[in-house]
């Protein structure tokens, strides 16, 4: 049982989707996926009914080599996929950074412009001091 269901009882929350190889042998699966509205992609062979999956891929589901590349592609997808939201996640990060350091530029320059506002003697402006009178 540990080997078979193992990893489902580790689960925190349910799956974005179910990726199923037989769907005529995983009866269950396919009727938990639709019982909880979990999206399910199968292969689907001439012994089984495509319209008990949401999506169904035409393949061999007995042979290996099918399973294997069918896997092959999808995982690469998967990955692609992961990747780019990596990328989009990181640029969005960045793209708050730099929002946040360009309000607080903003608030240094206008806490300045204040400060400069405030203070009686300008930058620049020069005292007039008297000299004493000549004999």
């Amino acid at each position: 049982m540990e080997t078979q269901f193992g990893s489902i009882a580790e689960l925190t929350r349910l799956p974005s989707a179910i990726f199923i190889v037989d769907v005529s042998k995983e009866n269950i699966a396919v009727a938990e996926a639709k019982k909880l509205n979990i999206p399910s992609f199968g292969i689907v062979d001439t012994n089984s009914n495509p319209n008990s999956v949401d999506f169904a891929i035409p393949a061999n589901d007995d042979a290996s080599t099918s399973i294997a590349y069918i896997l092959d592609i999808i995982c690469k997808a998967v990955a692609e996929g992961l990747s780019e939201r990596k990328h989009d996640k990181d640029a969005q990060e960045a793209e708050e950074k730099e929002e946040v350091l360009e309000k607080d530029v903003t608030a240094k320059y206008a806490a300045a412009k204040d400060e400069e506002e405030k203070s009686p003697a300008k930058k620049g402006a020069r005292k007039r001091t008297t000299t004493p009178a000549r004999k």
